[in-house]
C-alpha cells in the first residue's frame, strides 16, 4: 500500500515497510517512478530491512544506515523495535496541503512515535517531523531524537554542497564528494553558529536532479549524510546534536522533534534556491512588506555614547535620506558605556538621558519614522546588577571555570524564571516606549553551556525551546512589531528563526566587496526579503583592493539593495551632496522593492570573478544589480533568464527594446553607469 503527497510540481510517495516496520520512500519527483528503488536482499546474510530507504529508523531495527532514533531504557538497554500501531492517515487541509500521519510503537518499551509528513501546493518542499510519547512508568533517554530522513537516489558518488565559514565570513559555499561513508556537519555552540548553515544540497555526480535538505532548529544540531557501499541512495538525517546533550522523556512526557525539510528540483542551483524561497514565503505567513522597511541604525555613528539630542539629529538626517525606521543600538541602557558591563540591566540610562527615551521616540515618530531598539536579552555581563542578584541564572557547570567571551555570559533561558524574566523585560520595553522594531542580538555562543542538575544534559534543547516561546509570545502580543534576528552576524539563521522573525542579519561584515560573497551564499538558500543589508562607511575586512581602490558610495548602495536595504553610516559626517545621492538610491530601491523582494532570483557569475550580477524577475519588471572589481574593464554581458520568449522588454534610460529570446541568447551588456556597479531596469511591454 502506498500514499501520495502532491507538491507544487511533483509528488512524494511512501509505502509500508515489510513487517510493518514503518514507512519506506517509494517515489520523489514528477512521477512515482523517478525515485528510490528499494534494494532487495540478495543473500542469506541480508535481511529485507537492511538496505530499504526507511522514512525513519530506530536503533534496534535492522538497517545498515545510521538511526534517527536512539533510546536508552532505565535498565541501560538501548534501542527500540518500532512497528505501525494504527491507521496511516492522509488528509488535506483547506489550503490544499496534504498531511500524512503514521503511528508507530514499541510496546515493550512503552514508547509511541508518530511520524508526520506534509506538503503544500505553493511549493515543492516536503516537511517531516515526529512526536514521541513515553507511556511507561520509567524515564526514557533520547540519545538521539531526530524526526526523519530523506533518502536521496544516488548511483555512485554524490556531490554535497555546504554553506560554512566563520564570523564575518558566513555562508561561504563548499563542496564535498561522498562515495561511501558518513559526512557530518553541525554545531555544539548552543546556536546554529557561523560555522555551518543547517542546509545541504546533494547532487548525484552523474547528473540529474538536485536535492536540498534543511533543518529548522536554532540550538546545537547535527546533520549526517550516510552513504553505504553498493546502496542506491544517500540518507540525509538531522536533528538536535547528540554529542552535546541528551533529552529525557519522563513518564507521560512528550516531545516534538524539529522539522526536517527536503526539496527536489530539476535544474541548477538557482532553481533550487527558488524552490526554497517559495517555501520560506509560507513560513512568513501573514507578515507583509511593512515588516521589511528601510532601517537606519545608529550604532556606527555613536557606538555606546547614546544621547537623545545627538540621536534626534541622526534621526532628522535619516528621514531626509528616506529611512522608514530609526533604531537605537547598543549603549542606551543603564551603565552601558563600553562592552565590559551592564548587559542585563535593561533600564534607560538616566544619567545621560534624564527624561528617558520617550522624547527620542516621540521625536522620531514626529519625523514620520518608526522607532526601534536593540536588545541582547540572552546576555548578561559579570559587572551588572542582574548578575550580582542572580549569578545562578548564567549557563554554568559546577567545578568548571566560567569564562567570558566579549566580556559576557549567557543567561540560561531554559530556566523557567529566566524565561519569564526575559519575556517580562521585553514586554515592558515594547510598551513603555511604543517600540515597533526590535533587533534581537546574540553575540556569544553557548559552547560552554550546561547545567549542574538532574536532566541538565538537555540544556541546549531547553534554551532553544524557551527562545521560541518568547518569540512566539511577542509575535502574538505585538503583531505590529518587526523583529530582526542577529547573532554576531549570521550565527543563528535557520527555518525556525525565519518562521518567527522578519529579517535576519547575515554578517557583521558590511564592506561591500566582502559582503557580496556572503550575500551570494545567502541567496542560494534564503530569500532577499529576509536579508538585512546596510550601507556603512566601514572598509572591507579582507578585500585586497580596499586600500588602493576604496569602494564607492554607489557600490555600497547597490550591494545593499540586493536585500532589505538599511543604512548604518554616520549621516552627520556626510555632506549635503552625499545625502542627496543617498536619497536618490533609497527612492530607487523603494520603487523597486516589490520586485527585489518577491521576484525570481538568478545569480550571474560569482563575487570572486571580475564581475557578477543578480537578476530579479517580476511579472512586469526585471532588475539587474551588477558589480565589478576595480581593475576590470572587459565587457560584462549577462544572458537573462526567466523572461517570456516572445515578450518585448524596454531598458529604462536608453529606451532599447528587445525580446525575451534575444536577451536570453545574446545577453545584455552592462553599461556601468558608475565605475564599479550598475542598476539596469527592464519593463515588459
Amino acid at each position: 500500500m502506498t500514499w501520495t503527497l502532491p507538491t507544487r510540481t511533483g509528488q512524494y510517495v511512501v509505502g509500508l515497510a515489510p513487517r510493518e516496520a514503518g514507512l519506506v520512500t517509494v517515489g520523489w519527483g514528477p512521477s512515482a517512478g523517478e525515485a528510490v528503488a528499494p534494494v532487495a536482499a540478495t543473500s542469506s546474510f541480508e535481511a529485507d530491512l537492511d538496505l530499504l530507504p526507511l522514512e525513519a529508523t530506530a536503533l534496534g531495527t535492522r538497517n545498515v544506515h545510521g538511526a534517527e532514533l536512539v533510546v536508552r531504557r532505565a535498565d541501560g538497554a538501548r534501542g527500540a523495535r518500532l512497528t505501525v500501531s494504527g491507521e496511516v492517515s492522509l488528509t488535506r487541509d483547506d489550503a490544499g496541503g496534504t498531511h500524512l500521519v503514521c503511528p508507530l510503537t514499541d510496546p515493550g518499551l512503552g514508547l509511541d512515535v508518530t511520524l508526520h509528513l506534509r506538503t503544500h501546493p505553493a511549493h515543492d518542499v516536503v516537511e517531516k517531523w515526529a512526536e514521541l510519547r513515553n507511556r511507561s512508568d520509567q524515564p526514557v533517554e533520547l540519545l538521539r531524537g531526530w524526526g526523519g530522513t530523506f533518502n536521496v537516489p544516488v548511483q555512485g558518488e554524490a556531490h554535497v554542497d555546504l554553506l560554512g565559514g566563520a564570523w564575518s565570513r558566513e555562508l561561504t559555499p563548499f563542496r564535498a564528494t561522498l562515495g561511501a561513508g558518513t559526512l557530518s556537519i553541525g554545531s555544539r555552540q548552543g546556536i546554529t553558529s557561523h560555522t555551518y548553515a543547517p542546509v545541504v544540497t546533494v547532487v548525484p555526480a552523474d547528473g540529474g536532479a538536485r536535492y536540498g535538505v534543511a533543518l529548522a532548529y536554532s540550538g546545537s544540531w547535527r546533520m549526517a549524510l550516510d552513504a553505504v557501499p553498493f546502496s542506491d541512495h544517500v540518507r540525509v538525517s538531522a536533528g538536535p546534536d547528540d554529542e552535546s546533550g541528551i533529552l529525557t522523556l519522563e513518564p507521560g512526557g512528550t516531545l516534538t522533534t524539529p522539522t526536517l525539510a527536503g526539496v527536489r528540483v530539476e535544474g541548477d542551483a538557482d532553481d533550487l534556491a527558488q524552490a526554497w524561497h517559495a517555501y520560506q514565503a509560507t513560513l512568513a505567513r501573514t507578515r507583509g512588506p511593512e515588516h521589511r522597511p528601510v532601517v537606519y541604525n545608529s550604532w556606527f555613528a555613536t557606538t555606546f555614547d547614546v544621547r537623545v539630542e545627538h540621536q534626534l539629529r541622526l534621526a532628522q538626517a535619516a528621514a531626509e535620506v528616506g529611512a522608514e525606521v530609526f533604531v537605537v543600538d547598543d549603549g542606551w541602557f543603564r551603565g552601558r558605556t563600553s562592552d565590559r558591563a551592564a548587559l542585563g540591566d535593561w533600564d534607560v540610562d538616566t544619567d545621560r538621558n534624564p527624561d528617558g527615551l520617550g522624547p527620542l521616540a516621540d521625536g522620531v515618530r514626529a519625523l514620520g519614522l518608526r522607532f526601534g531598539l536593540w536588545v541582547e536579552p540572552e546576555a548578561v555581563s559579570p559587572d551588572s546588577d542582574l548578575y550580582r542578584a542572580h549569578p545562578g541564572w548564567a549557563h554554568h557547570v559546577a567545578g568548571r571555570p566560567l569564562e567570558t567571551l566579549r566580556h559576557q555570559y549567557v543567561l540560561n533561558l531554559g530556566l523557567p524564571e529566566v524565561e519569564q524574566w526575559v519575556l517580562g523585560t521585553l514586554r515592558r520595553l515594547l510598551t513603555e516606549t511604543d517600540i515597533s522594531y526590535l533587533k534581537w542580538d546574540m553575540n556569544r555562543s553557548i559552547a560552554d553551556g550546561g547545567v549542574t542538575a538532574p536532566g541538565g544534559d538537555d540544556w541546549s534543547w531547553r534554551h532553544t525551546q524557551a527562545y521560541y516561546r518568547v518569540l512566539d509570545a511577542l509575535r502574538a502580543e505585538f503583531p505590529h512589531v518587526t523583529v530582526e534576528a542577529c547573532a554576531g552576524g549570521g550565527g543563528r539563521i535557520d527555518h525556525a528563526v525565519l518562521a518567527r522573525t522578519d529579517v535576519v542579519w547575515p554578517s557583521d561584515e558590511t564592506g561591500p566587496r566582502d559582503r557580496l560573497a556572503i550575500q551570494h551564499g545567502f541567496l542560494g538558500v534564503l530569500p532577499a526579503w529576509t536579508m538585512s543589508s546596510w550601507v556603512t562607511d566601514l572598509p572591507d575586512l579582507r578585500d585586497p583592493d580596499r586600500d588602493d581602490a576604496p569602494a564607492s558610495p554607489e557600490l555600497r548602495f547597490v550591494v545593499a539593495m540586493a536585500g532589505v536595504l538599511g543604512i548604518g553610516a554616520d549621516l552627520l559626517a556626510w555632506d549635503g551632496e552625499t545625502r542627496r545621492r543617498a536619497r536618490s538610491f533609497v527612492d530607487l530601491y523603494r520603487s523597486l522593492r516589490p520586485v527585489l523582494h518577491t521576484g525570481r532570483v538568478r545569480r550571474h557569475g560569482r563575487p570572486a570573478e571580475d564581475a557578477c550580477a543578480v537578476q530579479y524577475t517580476g511579472p512586469g519588471t526585471v532588475v539587474l544589480l551588477a558589480w565589478r572589481r576595480p581593475a576590470a574593464d572587459d565587457p560584462f554581458t549577462v544572458r537573462l533568464r526567466d523572461l517570456a520568449p516572445d515578450a518585448r522588454y524596454r531598458v529604462r534610460g536608453t529606451g532599447e527594446t528587445r525580446t525575451g529570446t534575444e536577451l536570453a541568447s545574446d545577453g545584455l551588456t552592462v553599461p556601468w553607469t558608475w565605475t564599479d556597479c550598475d542598476v539596469v531596469i527592464l519593463d515588459r511591454l
